[in-house]
């Protein structure tokens, strides 16, 4: 039943509570997430989760979690008038060193390089400001 490259079979009711972990990654991305959290909200152990999650899907939760910041990140830097570093914490980074790597990682270039790239010339850029309002950026504290 597993998805993943793991060699055993995963029964229908563990795949359903890992994909609830998942699901809560791709709800929540934007937010910070810790392992131990995910894994509690499918009914597991963060080392019981991270060793079904990478048998179901091929890779940690970590690296799924990263992969998908970055996919967002990666439609920031094409299409919105923010900052490298307001999009790094838009997606859900706490670091610009690392959110700049596992972008290099995933893309092959710097978040800077690949807006150079990606852009369109003469396309406008939707403003930071509705972006960051869409996101909840102006939120009171």
């Amino acid at each position: 039943m597993g998805t993943g490259t793991g060699a055993r079979a995963v029964d229908v009711a563990t795949l359903a509570r890992v994909r609830a972990g998942r699901d809560a990654m791709d709800r929540d991305w934007a937010e910070p997430l810790d392992v131990a959290s995910v894994a509690a909200s499918a009914g597991y152990s963060r080392y019981h989760f991270v060793r079904l999650f990478r048998e179901v899907y091929g890779e940690t939760p970590g690296r799924y979690l990263s992969r998908r910041r970055v996919e967002r990140a990666r439609e920031l830097l094409r299409s919105a008038n923010l900052t490298v570093t307001e999009i790094c914490v838009l997606v859900g980074f706490s670091s610009l060193g690392t959110f700049c790597t596992r972008f290099k990682e995933e893309t092959g270039m710097t978040p800077t390089e690949f807006r150079a790239r990606a852009r369109t010339p003469g396309a406008a850029a939707i403003p930071g400001c509705f972006v960051l309002f869409w996101a909840g950026g102006f939120r009171g504290r």
